[in-house]
């Protein structure tokens, strides 16, 4: 067989021929050749189909919570006997308020580990739900059949400042060891942790292990004596850390005494503490007062929130001195006219809503609309201040100010009588 009939002939290609163009006078050959590269560069573009993107959202379903424990081989067991006589309301021996040294020095039975213990329970259908005290102390052998939560608290957890964060009631003063509940007198963020082992990064080992259960506002350690303070920005994750971290270790092998703290006797923190609480104040008190007074009480426009330069001393100065030149009101005048302002306000709201209502309905039946009250004369000023008011206002203009006649009420019908003669 010859080389020529050993070889397959070539497949026919599809891509037809093209003729090629007359070449015009004055036209070069390279610009022929760009213009056959550009037509079959673009040919493909034509044919070619647009694919359709399709995204896919997936969401994670929220896992349930893990026991943490085996329900088979856990087992409650009464409290230690720190007293003489069992309260079987409160559960605990009632006349002792120290922990027993033992139990002091005994290790923690299990820890929480909130990566991987947290989870959705039944109590996250019903709100105002407590946390679990088991739960915290790594303990908790139901799961995601627990009627408490199973998580971390968060700034949105409010409950009852009668009880903690696990539900149990508090008292009014803190027991002589400063364990238990706490008290319900002074909300308490602190908390004391002793028996720490010193070491040379102490400081990080406490910040580390603390964080786990909330955001921490302030951290002292004092490294000499083992000791460390730990205050948070939520009561409740304070409540929750101390439960989660008795009787634990950090990275060797302490026992550590968790403890509510006492008042710190620092001037700095005190007035620290003081400030943070005038600001929680004013913030609730913002939340309730309409933005018109809030903006007119900071100097700002309402309209286009921008500083005005006195603008409500301004207008107490003009519209305070209730018409006489150099007087202002004091504050007592002042707010109580305001007051009166807004109610006045609100009836004529009340009196407008009235009439458009008494309008739709319309026809017989229709309900009549109160009449409007008109203001009452007797203000927060007397008489006599009023009277001294309109002679002070008389010197300054010049103008006579004459009070309106008390109309007399008409009395019954039946004791009219007149002593005209002409009728």
């Amino acid at each position: 067989m010859s080389d020529s009939e050993s070889m397959p002939a070539p497949a026919p290609s599809r891509v037809r021929s093209r003729s090629p163009e007359p070449m015009l006078p004055g036209m070069d050959l390279s610009e022929l050749a760009t213009t056959d590269t550009a037509l079959t560069t673009t040919a493909p573009s034509t044919t070619a189909t647009a694919k359709k993107v399709v995204r896919k959202i997936i969401r994670k379903k929220r896992r349930p919570a893990r026991p943490q424990v085996d329900p088979a081989t856990f087992k409650t067991e009464p409290p230690p006997q720190t007293g003489v006589t069992f309260n079987i309301w409160y559960n605990k021996w009632s006349g002792g308020d120290r922990e027993s040294s033992a139990a002091s020095q005994t290790g923690a039975k299990g820890r929480c580990n909130v990566a991987k213990d947290s989870g959705y329970t039944q109590a996250d259908s019903i709100n105002g739900s407590y946390f679990c005290l088991f739960f915290a102390r790594g303990l908790c052998p139901k799961g995601s059949d627990c009627p408490y939560l199973h998580r971390l608290p968060m700034i949105t957890d409010i409950f009852n400042p009668n009880v903690d964060c696990f539900g149990r009631d508090k008292f009014s003063d803190y027991r002589d060891d400063m364990g238990g509940v706490g008290s319900f007198l002074r909300p308490n963020r602190t908390v004391y942790v002793g028996r720490i082992h010193v070491s040379d990064d102490i400081e990080e080992i406490v910040a580390r292990h603390f964080a786990e259960w909330g955001q921490i506002e302030r951290t002292r350690v004092l490294n000499t004596k083992g000791v460390a303070f730990i205050t948070y920005s939520n009561e409740a994750n304070a409540q929750f850390a101390k439960e989660a971290m008795a009787h634990q270790s950090l990275d060797h092998e302490e026992v550590l005494n968790v403890r509510w703290a006492t008042v710190d006797p620092n001037p700095m923190a005190q007035a620290r503490e003081a400030r943070r609480v005038e600001e929680q104040a004013a913030a609730a008190i913002r939340a309730v007062l309409p933005a018109d007074y809030i903006a007119e009480l900071e100097g700002r426009d309402p309209d286009t929130n921008t500083k005005v330069v006195g603008g409500a001393s301004k207008r107490r100065r003009i519209e305070g001195g209730f018409g006489l030149q150099g007087y202002e009101a004091p504050d007592k005048v002042w707010y109580a006219r305001e007051q009166q302002l807004g109610e006045q306000m609100e009836e004529q709201d009340e009196h407008a809503q009235a009439q458009e209502l008494s309008q739709l309905h319309g026809g017989e039946g229709a309900p009549q609309a109160p009449d409007a009250v008109e203001a009452s004369s007797a203000g927060v000023l007397s008489s006599a201040t009023l009277a001294a008011l309109a002679r002070q206002r008389e010197r300054s203009t010049g103008l006579v100010i004459k009070a309106a006649k008390e109309t007399k009420p008409i009395g019954a019908l039946v004791s009219y009588d007149s002593d005209s003669d002409e009728e």
